[in-house]
This record gives C-alpha cells, sequence and structure tokens, in this order.
C-alpha cells in the first residue's frame, strides 16, 4: 500500500525557497518512480518534476529548470523538491505522486497511480 504524505508548503516572498517533501509509508518506494505535480486554480495539473525509481533519471518542465532540484532517499522512502528562485507564477497546490510503472519515467498526471493530499505553495510578489 502507497500512502504519500506532503510537508513543506507556505507563504514565501519572490525570489525566496521552500523545500517539499514527499514520505512514503510503503515497503516498496523505491520501485515507484516519484513525480511533482502542481495546480493552480482555474488551470490544469501540470508536470514541474519527476525522478525514476533508482533517481538516475529527472525531468523538470522548462519553467523550473535551474530552480527547482528533485531527490529521493530510498532508505527514507522520502522524495524532495528543493525550489529556488521562486516566482508569483509558481503558486499553486503541489502534489506528490507515484507511479507503478519504473520502467517508464512519464510526465503525464494520468499515468500516476498514487497521489498524496498536496500542500500549498503561494509566493507573493
Amino acid at each position: 500500500q502507497v500512502q504519500l504524505v506532503e510537508s513543506g508548503g507556505g507563504l514565501v516572498q519572490a525570489g525566496g525557497s521552500l523545500r517539499l517533501s514527499c514520505a512514503d509509508s510503503g515497503r516498496t518506494f523505491s520501485n515507484y518512480n516519484m513525480g511533482w505535480f502542481r495546480q493552480a486554480p482555474g488551470k490544469e495539473r501540470e508536470v514541474a518534476a519527476v525522478i525514476s525509481w533508482n533517481g538516475g533519471d529527472t525531468y523538470y518542465t522548462d519553467s523550473v529548470k535551474g530552480r527547482f532540484t528533485l531527490s529521493r532517499d530510498n532508505k527514507k522512502r522520502t522524495v524532495y523538491l528543493q525550489m529556488n528562485s521562486l516566482k508569483p507564477e509558481d503558486t499553486a497546490v503541489y502534489y506528490c505522486a507515484a507511479a507503478l510503472t519504473p520502467w517508464h519515467l512519464s510526465k503525464e498526471p494520468s499515468e500516476y497511480d498514487y497521489w498524496g493530499q498536496g500542500t500549498q505553495v503561494t509566493v507573493s510578489s
């Protein structure tokens, strides 16, 4: 069973930093590709960054490249999203997700099987 719990969201000024964490209480965390997705009001959910099961491959959407860093610690069953140089357009609810298909690193929300409850990130100008 996969249960994802996010933490680390909050309110920050433009140019600031936040680190999001997503912990899984299950036993097979290292078998999953993991991703962070975000959804702003009135917009569709979109990928921010995804990471392969062993951390060897990552994908970042263009708007966060060079500012966000995704990493994972399989021993701690946790994935981290370090967000630097935050912009007001980064404001959204951020969701952690797990995909049970480790052979294919997808950036499509529909291909992720388990989701956390979401954490709000608000960047003020």
